[in-house]
């Protein structure tokens, strides 16, 4: 920035102009991190009331607009909730009801046989599937590597792959998007470069029928199988049983 003629740069700020421009850019970019969840930061907020010299006050300019445009690249917990929602509302019933139920069993959220058996072949596979998160999913939580080195990659992967298997063998999950929307939530975040490799390794199982292993291999996408990076953001938006209110 060119000096303001006349004034020193260690001058206190006296020209109420500058003043206002000053109080103005502080407290926008308070808002905006409040706004996305970002506490602000000691020095931002002491802006808005701490007069600045003029020297400061051409450098903070820049600054806080360089922090405000990282920041709007950073959605809010309610807008990811929102995508998160419309995703699964875009997958069969069948998916969104299994994927309730699966979610259900994972956290002990309720009575998953009382909410979800229909029928005896219903309470056999709800069972089945409490013993196989009981057993494989604490193991497989803390089996996640750190990178996508090939370091303890065996037994995660094997270990995931076992859960992966049991549950595209119920025949509820058909497509690779409703599978990684429940297993980010089983597992979390982190596990997300891994999700690909347990779907088609499941999928491709000589237990499931021809047709069905070709749905299922044919419902990932090339971007999700050559995705050069994935997103390390836990998911928000957990779905569950909802009662009808009567009218």
């Amino acid at each position: 920035h060119a000096p303001l003629r006349g004034v020193s740069p260690c001058s206190p700020i006296t020209d109420p102009r500058l003043y206002v421009l000053h109080t103005r850019i502080a407290r926008e970019s308070c808002a905006m991190q409040a706004a996305i969840g970002v506490l602000p930061t000691k020095e931002s907020c002491a802006l808005v009331n701490v007069p600045l010299t003029i020297s400061e006050l051409c450098k903070s300019p820049d600054r806080l607009r360089s922090d405000t445009v990282v920041q709007k690249t950073k959605p809010n917990d309610g807008s990811l909730a929102l995508a998160e929602l419309k995703e699964f509302a875009s997958f069969t019933p069948a998916e969104q009801r299994y994927i309730r139920r699966s979610l259900d069993i994972a956290f002990a959220r309720q009575d998953v046989l009382d909410r979800w058996s229909r029928d005896v072949v219903e309470t056999a596979s709800i069972r089945a599937q409490i013993r196989v998160y009981g057993y494989m999913l604490p193991d497989v939580r803390q089996l996640v590597p750190e990178d996508t080195g090939l370091d303890q990659l065996e037994t995660f992967i094997g270990k995931l792959v076992r859960v992966s298997a049991f549950d595209l063998g119920q025949q509820r999950i058909t497509h690779f998007s409703a599978y990684r929307f429940l297993y980010e939530r089983l597992i979390g975040a982190r596990a997300r470069p891994w999700f690909p490799v347990a779907f088609c390794a499941a999928a491709s199982l000589p237990s499931l029928p021809p047709p069905r292993r070709r749905e299922l291999l044919q419902s990932i996408s090339e971007a999700a199988a050559t995705a050069p990076g994935w997103s390390t953001r836990e998911p928000v938006f957990f779905p569950e049983w909802v009662e009808m209110e009567e009218g």
